[in-house]
């Protein structure tokens, strides 16, 4: 018998009868839940799942029970695939929509209600590798400097904030969210500590360290900021006193970035990118900058050396034996 799933919120779909969405429903809880998924990737999951669905309906020409989903063919995947991609959908939205399809399968096969072979028998799509476009070392330090925003009309402690987030995205190699996922009580103070404990995807801690010119911008910061900042709440604030948001710090890097004459591609995870690309350039471990980024695995981290290959042949041919 399988255990309770955590209930999430009610769906309602034409296309599907009330079997398909009470598991659909269950699977979404599940994913919550047990696999800890994001917001983002629930709703990017959930998604497509509504979009298979009704696509199913209009290609039976019939409403979706879990009896035709299980009986669903190769050539049912195919064609839906292949409408996705006349709509232009990129080659890492399809895989995605694929992983989130067979995910909503084997969730079916554990409840009893059929295997769906067919989501197993199609391919991933092929998806090219990009390398991350990292920022110049220079560039990436101006980023946390409060005087490059001089002329601005907003309130000093805002610049002061944004050095902050910046500082940490570029200093300690974290993503936007985990900055500004980031408690008063995560942050020590300057010569108080030199690590930071950040919730990263999955709900997954780590411990990543942080250098103390970072932490003296942060409580340079907090300083200033007219909010009550309490240790539980987050650390860094909206104008308002509310919950930072990620969309904040992109605008302001889009207007730095003008100003410094960088391109577009020069982001807040550009800053993550740049942190990876300078610890390699500078004879950084692979693995100990895999663990200071959170991935879970090492191939994700190997992307980072596609940048710097000169780098590599100069550390293997200086340390091999044979070399």
């Amino acid at each position: 018998m399988s255990k309770p799933v955590p209930a999430f919120a009610p769906i309602e779909l034409a296309c599907a009868d009330a079997g398909v969405t009470l598991q659909m429903t269950r699977w979404l809880g599940h994913l919550r839940a047990e696999r800890r998924l994001s917001p983002k990737t629930l709703e990017a999951y959930a998604r497509d799942l509504r979009q298979f669905l009704q696509f199913l309906g209009e290609h039976w020409a019939a409403q979706v029970t879990l009896t035709r989903f299980a009986a669903l063919e190769a050539s049912d995947v195919r064609a839906f695939m292949a409408m996705r991609r006349a709509d232009e959908i990129g080659g890492r939205s399809l895989m995605r929509a694929l992983a989130g399809l067979r995910s909503f399968g084997r969730f079916l096969e554990r409840e009893g209600n059929g295997k769906v072979g067919a989501l197993s028998a199609i391919r991933a799509p092929k998806v090219g590798k990009s390398l991350p476009k990292p920022i110049h070392m220079a560039a990436a330090k101006r980023f946390a400097d409060a005087d490059e925003r001089a002329g601005e009309t907003r309130d000093p402690w805002i610049w002061a904030r944004d050095a902050a987030v910046m500082a940490l995205l570029y200093g300690s190699g974290l993503r936007i969210s985990e900055a500004l996922g980031l408690k008063r009580r995560d942050v020590p103070l300057p010569g108080a500590g030199d690590v930071l404990v950040v919730t990263g995807k999955g709900n997954k801690t780590r411990m990543v360290p942080v250098l103390q010119n970072v932490l003296a911008l942060v409580q340079e910061y907090v300083a200033m900021c007219p909010h009550s900042l309490p240790a539980e709440g987050p650390i860094f604030v909206g104008a308002r006193g509310g919950p930072l948001r990620a969309r904040i710090i992109q605008l302001t890097m889009e207007r730095l970035r003008g100003a410094l004459g960088l391109p577009d591609s020069a982001t807040p995870h550009a800053l993550r990118h740049s942190f990876a690309t300078h610890l390699l350039t500078r004879g950084g471990d692979l693995r100990a900058i895999q663990e200071l980024l959170g991935h879970a695995s090492l191939s994700t981290t190997q992307i980072y050396t596609g940048i710097d290959s000169e780098r590599l042949l100069e550390v293997y041919q200086t340390a091999h034996p044979r070399a």
